[in-house]
């Protein structure tokens, strides 16, 4: 999930099937060849990032039937501490799902309690970035056309642009797609932990990063040592109802933290001095967009694009400032300023499809779509009518049957969730909590960002560090404070953030 954008989700199977020998006998001898990921740092990455190394692993493409000769590619980066003695490996996942994770590590390099006690390990997940890819043939129709337009004429618009959705992703993905899953990528997770020769491994995944470490402690428990899973999606249930949040969730930041934000801060911004007269210059601005788009240096508005824009900024704090800038340049009130890659620039997009599509079933079909759009876009007008899954109505999915996450058997867990997180609700969350044995909540109060851990929560910080470096769990749940929202100009970091922007300014 973008900016801050940014999973995871089973009962437990039994040790000593799942454990190494389905790995260990499909795949080949092999070992990562380790290599500094640049022969020249880039001015962008951050200090310490030439001690950043890359590599790569050959797993199975079918793990169903390992022996059948067809392969992929996995890349992969790890940090190690400067005195070359690691207390622990941990795994990282920026969500997605289909992020690239090679970046991950080099986040945490101001972590030191974390990065000097850790080998840290990022990985371009099966289906995107440096490793094998799939694609939507560059065709993507989310956001193409204004779903508030219930007209027959758009609906067709809309709900074919789905369809063709689901055929382009998986036409152009051809049998690679069909095994982009979640079952299938935490098994070429394991083999990554028997390459680099671990007994055991932790996990840190945010987001979609969740869902992931959720479904890889379910299907490997005894090989994860400490499990952190932060901005939570309900992992415990299938990912249509994790997306049926995503309205309300966004809704609720939207109202509570940034339309506020934006009114206290009318001498700046213009936009009015309540958040309802900012409610509605946003609404007028985003009528004006659809009547007459407007181009700036980096690209053309109109109505969903604004829609998007804010969408994008609701995820962290930090982004608020840029965000109501953009709407009071459009909306009038501020001066106009008329400014290495993987295989396929898609393979995000088309690993996110593949996950959501073919992990689990999807109920309905597009009288269903049209339905739920108009009930969530009367209760959640800022986002409710946009349908990110839509296009898993129309797909052909293949037989895939995941394991329910049950945590039985499984390390503690500790999941750190704000109240107000728009892309993974705290409801889902609790959710997962519930149905998760052995999970303990960190519910980070008077907090709305998407992706906490390690972007200057020190009271978040501490519980983490002390569970991944130290071993200590929380013993039950608890609660951390949030960071103030920044005044504008202010900058507030966000791990995601920071993730999908190196990895793009990299061309990674």
């Amino acid at each position: 999930m973008r900016r801050k954008k940014l999973a995871a989700a089973l009962a437990v199977a039994t040790a000593t099937s799942l454990l190494v020998a389905p790995q260990a006998s499909a795949a080949p001898a092999q070992t990562i060849a380790w290599r500094n990921c640049f022969t020249e740092v880039p001015p962008e990455a951050p200090p310490g990032a030439e001690r950043l190394e890359c590599g790569s692993f050959t797993a199975p493409m079918d793990w169903n039937h390992p022996d059948n000769g067809k392969t992929i590619t996995i890349a992969v980066s790890r940090l190690t501490p400067r005195n070359g003695t690691a207390k622990t490996t941990v795994f990282t996942n920026p969500g997605g799902p289909g992020g690239a994770g090679r970046t991950m590590p080099l986040i945490y390099l101001d972590r030191p309690k974390l990065s000097e006690n850790a080998e840290i390990i990022g990985i371009d997940v099966r289906g995107t970035g440096a490793s094998s890819n799939v694609t939507c043939g560059m065709f993507e129709t989310f956001g193409s056309t204004d779903p508030r337009d219930r007209s027959r004429a758009n609906l067709d618009l809309l709900y074919g642009g789905m369809e063709l959705q689901a055929k382009f992703c998986q036409a152009k993905s051809g049998e690679l797609g069909r095994h982009i899953t979640t079952e299938q990528t935490v098994k070429d997770l394991d083999l990554l932990r028997q390459l680099l020769g671990r007994k055991k491994v932790s996990w840190l995944g945010y987001s979609g990063g969740s869902w992931m470490g959720a479904y890889y402690a379910t299907y490997f428990p005894k090989t994860l040592d400490r499990i952190v899973l932060d901005s939570n999606a309900e992992f415990t249930a299938p990912w249509q109802s994790v997306f049926d949040d995503w309205g309300m969730g966004f809704e609720r930041r939207l109202r509570v933290d940034f339309l506020p934000w934006v009114a206290k801060y009318d001498s700046v911004y213009h936009l009015g001095k309540t958040a309802d007269e900012v409610w509605q210059s946003y609404e007028r601005t985003r009528a004006k967009l659809n009547g007459q788009p407007v181009t700036l240096p980096e690209g053309t508005y109109n109505g969903v694009a604004l829609d998007f824009t804010t969408r994008a900024a609701l995820y962290a704090k930090g982004s608020f400032d840029g965000a109501a800038t953009k709407l009071a340049q459009l909306a009038g009130t501020a001066p106009q300023q008329l400014g290495a890659q993987a295989s396929y620039p898609d393979a995000a997009s088309g690993t996110l499809y593949s996950v959501l599509c073919n992990d689990t079933p999807f109920r309905g079909g597009r009288a269903y779509l049209e339905r739920d759009a108009v009930r969530d876009g009367a209760r959640w007008p800022f986002f409710g009518h946009y349908q990110l899954a839509g296009p898993c109505a129309f797909w052909d999915r293949p037989t895939v049957n995941l394991k329910q996450p049950t945590g039985n058997g499984v390390a503690p867990t500790l999941m750190v969730q704000s109240v107000r997180d728009p892309a993974t609700p705290l409801e889902g969350a609790r959710r997962a909590h519930r149905g998760f044995r052995g999970s303990v909540l960190l519910t980070v109060e008077n907090e709305g960002d998407h992706g906490i851990y390690g972007f200057g929560n020190e009271c978040v910080n501490d519980v983490v560090e002390r569970y991944l470096v130290d071993g200590v769990a929380p013993a039950a749940d608890l609660t951390c404070q949030g960071v103030p929202l920044p005044a504008p100009g202010e900058t507030a970091r966000n791990p995601l953030t920071q993730a999908h922007r190196l990895a793009a300014q990299l061309g990674w």
